[in-house]
């Protein structure tokens, strides 16, 4: 049996019907939606063989070249489909809902799964999540300069039952010249785009949703401008964390890291901290001297943050001090000081 639904009715099926994605595989790597498997009707060279013959010669031309490629591949794409979906419901798309989503939902059905054909496909997905970014939303932001715990906050905030979206963790990096922190690997920005939109279809716009403050790009990738646009006109809880704490935290996580690549990011950041500043940053780091090296990008960091902050509303801008090294005590201490602020002074 197949059916056809819209991608937000798709979202409403209960939890275990998993979503086949029948586009190349390159395709599905420059972005998907989150959750998707990847059970492609073509590879990536056939695809452009299909689409050259159906501009060349035409379209029914075409459909036989498609049926001549994937003639002997339909039992495994049966196989691979019963390996995620053994219960027999499953749902697919494609780009936009043509004839790849329509030849695998046909053949999966004749074996007796119960398929949901996703309307639009996969275009009628990213046309929702670029409305998502646009939808307001009753915005906190986290402030603070750097090493001030902002991340570790926000995940304290989300276990007390806060909204929280971290993006930072969908960004898959830290904010930083040293961000990646020699590790992480960045999504492609489409990517980036559709992990946000997901987590952003399920939040209540009525309750506060607390964002950590941002730049507009985090490493290669650039926050949705009606999202960051948003953030930037938002409430902003700046907390105020001392410098000694600041730089034991930030020698902590940065400090055992391998020396070439912290030198590596600071050669990149070098004409912005100066060339004194830049060699004694790196001498530190050959020397093993982690919280010198932090003490001296953190002039550069503390100005940055203070530079962006005068662009900010002064009326939007509220201070708070905290000491702790306790993140469920300064989540706590946020919460509480947020509850006594007049109602109009924040979401």
């Amino acid at each position: 049996m197949i059916r056809t639904i819209a991608i937000n009715e798709y979202f409403l099926l209960p939890s275990g019907v998993p979503l086949a994605d029948v586009r190349t595989p390159a395709e599905f790597a420059h972005g998907h939606i989150p959750g998707a498997f990847n059970l492609p009707l073509f590879s990536n060279e056939e695809r452009v063989l299909v689409g050259t013959t159906y501009k060349q010669v035409g379209r029914e031309e075409a459909i036989l070249l498609g049926f001549d490629l994937t003639g002997s591949k339909w039992s495994g794409f049966i196989k691979q489909a019963l390996e995620v979906a053994p219960g027999k419901k499953v749902a697919v798309h494609c780009w936009r809902g043509g004839m790849r989503s329509g030849a695998m939902a046909w053949a999966l059905s004749l074996y007796g799964f119960e398929v949901f054909l996703i309307e639009g496909g996969y275009k009628s997905f990213r046309r929702c999540a670029l409305e998502l970014f646009q939808k307001p939303a009753a915005f906190l932001i986290l402030g603070g300069r750097t090493g001030s715990g902002k991340t570790k906050i926000l995940r304290e905030l989300a276990s007390l039952g806060e909204q929280v979206i971290d993006l930072e963790d969908l960004a898959q990096h830290q904010g930083s010249s040293y961000g990646t922190m020699n590790r992480l690997v960045q999504p492609t920005q489409e990517q980036f785009e559709n992990n946000l939109a997901c987590q952003l279809k399920d939040i209540n716009r009525e309750k506060c949703l607390w964002v950590e403050d941002e730049s507009r790009n985090i490493g290669k990738l650039t926050i949705p401008t009606p999202f960051f646009n948003q953030m930037s006109s938002a409430t902003l809880i700046d907390i105020n964390v001392g410098l000694d704490q600041r730089v034991q935290a930030l020698t902590l996580e940065y400090g055992p890291l391998e020396k070439e690549f912290l030198i590596a990011c600071t050669n990149r950041i070098h004409k912005r901290l100066g060339p004194l500043q830049t060699k004694q940053a790196i001498a530190a780091i050959s020397e093993g001297n982690m919280e010198e090296f932090i003490r001296i990008v953190l002039v550069y960091y503390d100005k940055t943050y203070q530079k962006d902050m005068a662009k900010r509303s002064a009326e939007k801008v509220l201070t708070m001090d905290i000491t702790s090294k306790d993140m469920t005590v300064n989540a706590k201490q946020i919460l509480n000081y947020i509850n006594t602020i007049p109602a109009t002074a924040h979401p």
